[in-house]
């Protein structure tokens, strides 16, 4: 009888975690493939040169950008990128956690952060390109221009919320300042500092066509608007897919950063639920 019990036990884990696999693949994928599905029956109906389907669409993926265009284009876009992300990231954490940390300086930067927050990052791209010219600098500015407004809002939020009790209690210990800020202060402020990196992702990848649209022979945001005037459509809609793909590779990798970071947030929030 035990002997049985445990084939019957495995066997029940065995297909708990087939099922596991399967809906981890039929979740991400089902809803697209659907998606793709309509669109093909749509578009084979349909008149409008504007529309094309997804074949089309994927044979103009793969004569345009599977070749020279990768590294003439996507790689120069794919490194203004991270330089901006990385240098948001950067500025926004360090300039964030001494807002936070001090209250008159917070007091005394509140007016010019809620005026320069107000100001809409595309505005400001003829004003960086007076200022640095058009140059990969700019274009990095302008990416960190507009990410970085996430991730300090969010980093200075997170550090005022640093919990009163564990801060008189490392005052109580004697814990010193440097260590207080990385045992205790960043740690407590990191849900909140992630949240401002997800969304400054998605700000970073906009900002990077944007300016590439504005000012530049040469990128991804360049390319789509060059197939765009020249009435490319297929071509533009490549352009396009590729940016999506882009963002979910982008939001994958995070994904496997934060839960790497958050660790000990997401064990205590299974434990909450448990």
């Amino acid at each position: 009888m035990t002997a049985h019990t445990v084939r019957i036990a495995q066997r029940s884990r065995g297909r708990g975690l087939g099922r596991r696999v399967a809906a981890g693949f039929l979740y991400p994928l089902g809803l697209p493939f659907l998606l793709l599905v309509v669109w093909g029956l749509a578009s084979s109906s349909s008149t409008n040169r504007f529309f094309p389907g997804p074949l089309t669409i994927f044979e103009a993926f793969r004569e345009t950008w599977i070749g020279p265009a990768f590294v003439d284009d996507v790689l120069p876009s794919l490194y203004r990128l991270a330089l901006g992300i990385a240098a948001s990231i950067v500025i926004g954490i360090a300039a964030g956690t001494l807002i936070g940390l001090f209250t008159w300086l917070r007091e005394l930067l509140e007016p010019l952060l809620e005026f320069f927050r107000a100001i809409p990052p595309p505005v400001l791209i003829p004003v960086v390109m007076l200022l640095l010219g058009i140059t990969d600098t700019m274009k990095v500015v302008v990416i960190v221009s507009g990410a970085i407004w996430p991730i300090l809002l969010n980093t200075i939020d997170g550090v005022r919320a640093t919990d009163s009790v564990m801060s008189e209690t490392a005052d109580s210990f004697q814990i010193t300042w440097w260590e207080r800020l990385w045992y205790l202060v960043l740690p407590a402020a990191s849900p909140r500092i992630m949240t401002g990196v997800r969304q400054g992702l998605s700000v970073a990848l906009i900002l990077m066509v944007i300016s590439e649209m504005f000012a530049s022979s040469a990128g991804l945001g360049y390319r789509i608007a060059y197939f765009q005037r020249n009435y490319l459509i297929a071509e533009m809609w490549s352009g396009i897919l590729l940016l999506g793909l882009v963002g979910v590779l982008l939001a994958a990798t995070f994904g496997v950063v934060e839960r790497r970071v958050l660790r000990w947030y997401h064990g205590i929030r299974e434990v909450n639920r448990a």
